[in-house]
Parts: C-alpha cells; structure tokens; sequence
C-alpha cells in the first residue's frame, strides 16, 4: 500500500468513527478505542512505510497514544458500568504516563534534527514563548487547583500534573519548531496536534473544576484532532526528515522574532489583567495575588531576551569577520582563470573561513558523473561520504556539497569538510554563500570555454561533415532522423532519414542492435557491446562497431547519438594478428607461446589423471650451412618442409610447433606407455634422414639434408612443465653431442656440466631482462706520464645465488646462444653513459676514451652501426671518446662487408682496436690496410719480455711497425715494474694491467686517476 492511499483511507476512517460518535452516544466506548489504537496503528504502519532512520521516537509517540486511549477506555468503561471514576483513579494515571511518553519522543526528534549537538540560540528561542505560556497555564489553570479548597492534596497534585504536562510537550514543540533548517510539513500537522491536545486539555480542567463535565461533548473534538493529527503524521512521506539532520539554516526569521516578541509581552498582560479585576475589590492588593510568579516569569523571560540578543550580537560579529573573509576569497576566486585556480583559491579561501587552532580536514575530489549537479552543502554522518574521504580521523560530522565542472567528460567537484558537528552546522550559511561564489566562478569558466567553442564551431562543422564514422540520430521508435553526409561513402545510402535502423542491420544482428539501444537507453554505455553487420547499398556487408550516448533530454539533440565505424578490416587484421602470435609465420606450425600453454594445460591434466606425456625437442643437424651455402630462401624452404614431415609423421595424434630458428617440438598427450614417444622421435629421425628437394625461388631445386637430432623426455622425470622441458632440452643436447642424426632419452645421469651450461642458458636470458650485469673498468695508463688515459670496459654477472662471475663463465654459452648480442648491446650502452657522466662531473680528468670489446657475432648483427651511434647520441657522448675492440678473426672473414662497417664507423670518429693482437692470424701485411687505430699486444708477449730476447725483439719489433704505420700499442697484462720499463723503453706508449690496477667499480676510477701516477 502506497503512503497516499493509506492516509485517504485514515482519513475517511477518521471522519466515520467521529461522525458515529458524535451521533450514536452508546458506542462512545468502541468508537473512541478505535479512534485511538487505530491512530497509533497508523504510526507503526508509518513507520513501515517510510522507513525513518530512527524507529524509537515514533514508537514511543505510538505508545503515548495507546496510554493515553487505554486510559479513555478505562475512564469511558466505568461511566458505562454506571459509575463514578474516581479521582484520581487509574485513568488518571495513564493520562499522567502520556507526557513522559511523548516528552521522550520529542526529544529524540530534536536531537536527531539538530544533528546530535545543542543550539543555544533555538532553545532560547523556544523558552521564552514556554515561559509566557507556562505562566497562562499557572494563572488560569494551576494556580485554581492549588487554592481549590474542596480538593485533597494528592488531588490538587494530579490536577496539577495536567496542565503541567501539556507545557512540557507544548515547550518540546516549540523546540522542534525552532531547530534551524527548513521546516518539515509534518511539524505543522504535529503543532496542529498538540493544540489540538492542549485545547481539549484546558476545557477538560475548567470542566472539572466548575464539575460540568460531560462525555461526548464538544471538548472531545480536540482530542480527535490530537488522536488524527498524530496518525497521519506518520503516514507523510516528509515524517522521515523529523529524524534526519535539518539542513543548514539562513538565519533568524522575523516571524520567529514576532512570537518572542509577543511572549514577552504576557506577563505585562496578565499583570494588567489582574489589575483590572482587583480594582472592584475593596483590597485592590488582593486583585494582584499571581503578583510574584508574574514577576519571576517577567524577570526570567527578560534575562532570557537579555541572552538571546547576546548570541545574536556574538553570531553579528562573527557573520562579519566571516563575510570579510568571503570578500577576501571572493577577489582571488574571480580572479581564477581554470578549474585547479579555482579549486586552490577555494581551500585558501575556506582556511581564512575557519577559526585559528581548529582542527578539520578538507577534500576536494572530482569525479566524472553522466548528471552533475550543484546540491549545495549540507552536514551528513560518516555513513554519507565518499568514499575516498577517510573517516577514522576522530570527525563527527562532515559538510559535503557538490558543483558541475565545465568541460568534458562530464564531472562534478564533490568538496568534503570533515570537523566538529557544532562548528560545522553554525558555519553551514558561510560554507553555502562561498560555493555559491564558486559556482559564479565555474559558470564563468565554462562561459568561457563555450565561447572559445563557438569560436571554433566552423572548425566543428566541417570535423563532421568530413568524419569517416557515421553518425546516426536515433528517435524513441528506432528511426533514423539524422544521418551525417559520411553515410554515402560508408554505406553507399545518400539520404537514411525516416529509415528503421532494422533496415540497415542484417537480420541475425537484429536482436544485438536492441541490446545495444536498450543498453543505451538505461544509460549502461556500450562498452564491451559486439559488433554489428551492416548491409551497404551494394549488398556488402560490413562489421562496424557503435558507440552511442543518449541525449533525449538534450533538446538540440531529441534522441540517441550512434557513432558507428567500419571495423571491417580491423577484425580481419586483428584475427590475423591472433593467428600470428600463437603460430609461425614460415611454417604455419604452432609457435612457442602456443606450444608452451597448452604443455601448462596438458601437464597439469596428466597430473591429475595420472597419464604419461612426453615431449621432444628437434634441431636440425648443421642447418647453418644450407643458409650459408645455398641462401636463406633454401633454407626457409627446407623448415617448410621440415614441418610438414614432421606433422605428417605425428599424423594429428600430437601438437607440433617450431620453436625458433631449426628448432621444433613434439607434444604427445596421453602416452600409452614411455615406448609410445621413442617410436615417434624414431620415426621423426628417419623421416627426415631422407634427403629434401627444395626450391631456391628463381626456377632451381637442391637436393639438402634434413637430417636431425631429437630429445625425449617424459612427465615421469619431471615435476613441472618448466622442467620437462629443461629434460627434453638436455635429451636434445646429448644426442647432437653423441651423433648427429639419432635420439636421446632424458636420463638423470646426465652430465652435471652440461645441465649447469643448459642452465647458464636459460639463465642468460633473464639475467638480460632483469639486468643483471654489471661493468669494471681497468685502466689503460700512459707508461711516460703514469696517467690514466682511458679504461676498458669489462662485463661481470651478478649472479642472484652465485655471486658476481666472471666472463669465463658465461661468455662462451652466450656466444652460441646469441645472447652476447643483447649483453654487447648494454654493455657499450652503459659503459658510454659512464664515461659521459666522468666527463661531466670532472671535465680536467685525464680519461680520454673508454674501450669497449665487440664479439664477432654481435659485430654481424644486422644494424651494428646504427646501434653504436644510438649508443653514443643516448649517452650524450662524443664518438672520439669510444675504442671499439675487434678480434683478428673478424677482420680476415668476410672482409668486405666487416671492412666497409669499420671504415662507417672510423668515419664518425669511432677508434678501432685490434684485442688480443698476435693470438691469430697475426698476419703482418694485413695491417697496412686494416682499418684500425690501435693494437693491443696479448698478454702472452709481454710475460716472457724479461726473460726471453726472442720475445723481447717481437714486440720491440711490433711496436716499431705500429708506429710506423700510425697505430697506437697497449701492452695489456703488466704486472711487474720491470715490464713496464721495458715497454717504455721501446716506445709502448700505454699499457694495462694488475701493476697498474685490477678492474674496478665506476666510482673508484675518478681516485685511481690521481692515485696512479704514484704507485707507478
């Protein structure tokens, strides 16, 4: 039942019960019950209804009129039974029991209203009206029953307890009246209520004094409108706000200041009242005999004035430091010019506002919203916050208000002030008078930005006459009111206003288009919504993709927005991409990203049902040399077939996959037995031991051999897909390194050595990606001056369980793998942007280059030298600082092509070195046309330079030559005083070793640059 229905029924009920009450004497006992139990009938069922936060007031009201009916009953019962009550009798008693009932009540709406604090202000407000009309009470109801003379004490006092209970409820309600905030409707009908009470109250005690008292008389009207009143009150929607928070309030009303006013003009009244009657008394004195309550009332209603116009002055004086602070922030907020100006302006503006040494908090989030509005502020509970804001900072009470901010996407600025409930509610008209400003100012912003929009509206206009998507205004029955011109070049249809959107849409899409729409219209957005198949003019289809906002309210617009883009040749490219990540381009076979996830899926399976699976690992046997030979395009073509071969030979019972370069693999899932997996690498090696004819593209074919070696390991050995593959890997290396062409099974008896380099392999890898590689330097030493002239780099693993190793351990494993080429890569990175960063801090330091050693096969690399000059223009280096060193070997193979990158990089003004010079070829006559700048003699000359003449006239003479042909010479591994002198002797001009130094850490280089001088 709806709140309206149930109060028309209420009322009509109400209206029944009176008129047979009224009009049939002899049901007074059953009309009245049920004017009174069905009233508080009505307060629970309101409270069902309307679900106020706080259910304890209401049902104490509820209770007071069930007091107060059950004692009418009682009293309606005994007349009925044809006796007098007694006075006091029990129906006394429950009458008495009602004030408290509803006192209690009351108090609980007036503290729920005010928030849970006290104001001074409004108690004031509601104590002086109480006082004046107390004092009526006293003259003309009380004071009687105190002088009465035929009435017993306790009489005197229940009659009494009447007129002072109806002042207590009539001050609670005054007090509910004046609660700051906008007034709730339901206060009147409960003021209407308690006058209602108090009348009917008033007539009942003069009745009983004068002993007229009837049943069924006129006086009982008061206590049906009392009895309604509060039954409907519960039935109002508004009831709710009677224990809810008021919201801030603007101020005193005149009103207000009217009624106090007028009660402090009562006891002067009744002063003058009771003047006038003692004047036809011959005592006159005897006419004034309510003289000192009058004066007690008088006097406390004045002191009461007295204190409200002090908070009054005080609440003045404040209102004025606040309204100078609001000027102040006024001028810096006016002159914001963008949102985060405004923002800055306001939380200075609210730390002026806010009295010295109070603690409070202040947030300012900004949300983006599809309705922004501007609530105003209000205070609210920790329960109605963001919840961004914290709320475990001890505040009880929080003023919370939000702003629209101009721009899009839509947003809105929700600012947050978390102090003191008190402080916060006395200040809640400040806070409003500043957002408003604030809201002045965002409006301005916004105005501003709109004209700059407007400025820019051609610019708008011809963005969507030229868009390439198209944009489509919907109407409520799915129509096309608006197409944009771009609908003739997408869908090949000029003019689609009035068409159904259903005539565009293929009909197996029909119900996605209303999902779409619908979700649209519930303002669900169209994320994540599935494409749609649009039929074009000339019978295409397409696949578009839409995005939609609805703007039904927006009257430029009356309908949904739909932008739809033709994704036609995105979905083909993105399912192609897909196909592409998880297989190999060259041989359309799964790739290792493929490969791998189903081995996770499929190891854990076998995990579970207990089954055997068994993985082999194929590489074929000197493939290198098809490439080399005969061309890449062979050799693609010999993975090619290689492929098929082997798919052929797993015939669809197991998953195969090209792993990388001549690399493939075999999954077999559900093995019958261990056997099952040998029988195939068996089968796979003699397949492909027979020969290939393969084309080389330009109308020739060769005969090549495909011949392979295969490692098998299965799930039994391993423990997880990871290690299974490790096994089948160290399976591979044993059979290529026993003979080529055959298989190998995993056996845990493998050599330790070769699973460590299996392990530095794999482990290389990371070690890259995480960088874990670290550069020493040694310095390379001028022998005549002793000063450092430059470094070599020099790689170290910082191994994360083995500590820092030396080259010695990796070097050669990344060579063969290929990792030496990403290792290289960082190592003349880093070692340049070193050097660079020694240069910039100390530009006197004698360092004049940094060496750096290059593998062959990093060399070779494709894109080498554009590597180094990457290098050098990320480090902000010079290229004259950079020694590049070269083995022999690189420079007697593939000469012309090594020769031309050299000469590339020499003409940058990148120096070239010759490492480990005599080791080789050592051929002499090359020198002259080497393109090289420096020789580093190996340490192999220089140990037996002291002892041996024979080695003493090599490098006296290699030197000798290197000078004549403009080389430089660093002697590398001195270790003794004397070698050095010899080398000087003979014209060495540098040298590098442990005399000198040992390679060091980048920060001890700069004190080695001073130190050396003297040690040697």
């Amino acid at each position: 039942m709806t709140t309206r229905a149930a109060q028309a029924c209420f009322a009509a009920w109400i209206v029944v019960l009176s008129a047979v009450y009224y009009t049939f004497p002899g049901s007074h006992l059953y009309t009245w019950a049920a004017i009174g139990y069905s009233s508080a009938a009505m307060i629970l069922l309101g409270v069902r209804l309307n679900k106020p936060s706080r259910k304890l007031p209401w049902y104490l009201v509820a209770a007071a009129l069930i007091v107060f009916n059950t004692g009418d009953n009682a009293y309606n019962l005994i007349i009925l039974l044809g006796r007098v009550p007694a006075f006091p009798g029990i129906a006394d008693w429950l009458y008495l029991a009602v004030y408290p009932l509803l006192t209690a009540g009351f108090i609980m709406f007036v503290r729920l209203r005010g928030g849970g604090g006290s104001n001074r202000a409004a108690l004031l407000d509601a104590l002086v009206p109480t006082v004046g009309l107390g004092l009526l009470s006293w003259v003309y109801w009380i004071a009687p029953y105190t002088r009465a003379q035929d009435l017993s004490l306790l009489e005197k006092l229940v009659s009494v307890g009447y007129p002072l209970g109806d002042v207590l409820v009539l001050a609670m309600t005054l007090r509910m009246l004046t609660t700051p905030g906008k007034r709730p409707k339901v206060l009147s009908v409960v003021s209407l209520a308690m006058v209602g009470l108090l009348i009917s109250d008033v007539l009942y005690g003069q009745s009983q004094l004068g002993s007229n008292w009837s049943l069924g008389g006129p006086v009982d009207l008061g206590w049906i409108v009392f009895y309604a009143a509060m039954g409907f009150v519960a039935l109002m929607p508004s009831m709710r706000n009677l224990t809810e928070p008021a919201a801030a309030s603007a101020g005193t009303s005149p009103n207000r200041i009217i009624w106090m006013a007028s009660a402090a003009l009562i006891a002067p009244a009744v002063l003058y009242l009771e003047w006038i009657h003692g004047r036809d008394i011959e005592n006159a004195r005897d006419g004034v005999i309510d003289a000192p309550v009058i004066a007690g009332a008088a006097a406390l209603m004045f002191v009461l004035v007295i204190f409200r116009v002090n908070g009054l002055a005080l609440d003045q004086l404040r209102a004025r430091a606040r309204e100078r602070a609001l000027r102040k922030a006024g001028d810096k907020l006016f002159a914001a010019a963008t949102v985060d100006d405004a923002l800055q302006a306001t939380a200075d503006a609210i730390e002026n506002l806010m009295p010295r040494d109070t603690p409070y908090e202040l947030y300012q989030l900004i949300e983006e919203t599809d309705s922004p509005r501007n609530t105003g502020v209000r205070v609210v509970g920790a329960d109605q916050v963001p919840a961004a804001v914290r709320t475990d900072d001890g505040y009880d009470a929080y003023l919370v208000g939000s702003l629209r901010l101009p721009g899009t996407p839509t947003r809105q600025l929700v600012g947050v002030i978390a102090a003191n409930g008190g402080l916060l509610r006395d200040m809640a008209d400040t806070f409003a008078a500043l957002t408003a400003q604030v809201e002045v100012v965002l409006e301005r912003i916004a105005l501003t930005g709109e004209v700059s929009r407007r400025d820019s509206e051609a610019w708008f206009r011809t963005l969507i006459q030229n868009a390439s998507d198209v944009i489509l205004i919907v109407t409520d029955d799915d129509h096309i009111r608006y197409a944009s011109p771009s609908a003739g070049t997408v869908l090949g249809h000029a003019d689609l206003a009035g068409t159904p959107l259903s005539a565009l849409v293929a009909v197996s899409h029909h119900r996605t288009m209303q999902n779409i729409l619908a979700a649209i219209r519930d303002g669900r957005g169209t994320d994540g919504t599935p494409d749609l198949a649009v039929l074009c003019a000339d019978g295409r289809i397409i696949q578009v993709e839409v995005d939609g906002r609805d703007l039904r309210d927006d009257p430029t617009v009356g309908g949904l927005v739909l932008t739809i883009g033709d994704v036609t040749e995105r979905r083909r490219l993105e399912d192609d991409l897909s196909h592409l990540a998880f297989h190999d381009g060259l041989t359309g076979l799964a790739n290792r990203v493929k490969f791998r996830n189903r081995l996770e899926r499929a190891f854990a399976a076998a995990e579970r049902s207990g089954t055997v699976l068994s993985v082999l690992f194929v590489d074929l046997d000197d493939f290198k040399e098809v490439n080399d030979t005969l061309g890449h395009a062979v050799g693609d073509e010999l993975l090619v077939t290689v492929g098929q071969r082997i798919t052929s030979v797993v015939d669809g019972a197991a998953t195969s996959a090209r792993m990388g370069g001549d690399e493939f693999a075999v999954l077999i899932e559900a093995c019958a037995d261990e056997a099952e997996a040998e029988e195939v690498a068996a089968a796979i090696v003699a397949a492909l031991g027979v020969p290939f004819e393969v084309s080389d593209g330009l109308g020739g074919s060769h005969i090549v051999s495909g011949a392979a070696s295969v490692g098998v390991a299965a799930s039994t050995d391993a423990t997880s897909a990871t290690e299974l593959l490790r096994h089948a890997d160290l399976a591979l290396y044993q059979a290529k390194g026993d003979a080529k062409g055959t298989w190998q099974r995993y056996q845990p008896e493998l050599h330790t050595a070769m699973t460590q380099r299996l392990e530095v392999r794999a482990a290389l890898h990371e070690a890259i990606d995480e960088q874990q590689f670290r550069n020493l330097y040694q310095p390379i030493v001028d022998l005549n001056t002793g000063l450092i002239a430059g470094v070599e780099s020099l790689v170290r693993w910082q191994h994360p369980t083995r500590g820092l190793l030396s080259p010695y351990h990796f070097i050669e494993v990344a060579e063969e793998s290929g990792a030496i080429v990403a290792i290289g890569d960082w190592v003349l990175r880093e070692a340049l942007r070193q050097f660079a960063r020694w240069r910039a801090d100390d530009p006197d330091l004698s360092l004049q280059y940094i060496s750096v050693n290059v593998s062959a096969r990093q060399f070779r690399t494709p894109g080498f030298v554009d590597r180094v000059r990457d290098a050098l223009d990320q480090a902000g280096a010079r290229p004259e600082w950079l020694v590049l060193e070269i083995t022999e070997s690189l420079v007697l193979r593939d000469a012309e092509q090594v020769w031309s990158d050299l000469r590339t990089l020499r003409a940058m003004g990148v120096r070239i070195a010759i490492d480990d010079f005599g080791t080789g070829y050592s051929s002499l006559s090359y020198l002259r046309q080497m393109p090289v700048d420096v020789l580093k003699l190996d340490k192999s000359f220089i140990d037996d330079i002291l002892t041996s003449d024979q080695q003493h006239t090599m490098v006296d003479s290699i030197v000798a030559l290197a000078r004549n042909l403009d080389l430089k010479v660093i002697a590398e591994g001195i270790e003794e005083t004397g070698q050095r002198a010899a080398l000087s002797e003979m014209g060495c001009p540098y040298g590098q070793g442990y005399l000198f130094a040992k390679p060091v850490w980048p920060d001890e280089i700069v004190v080695l640059a001073q130190t050396v001088p003297q040690l040697v």
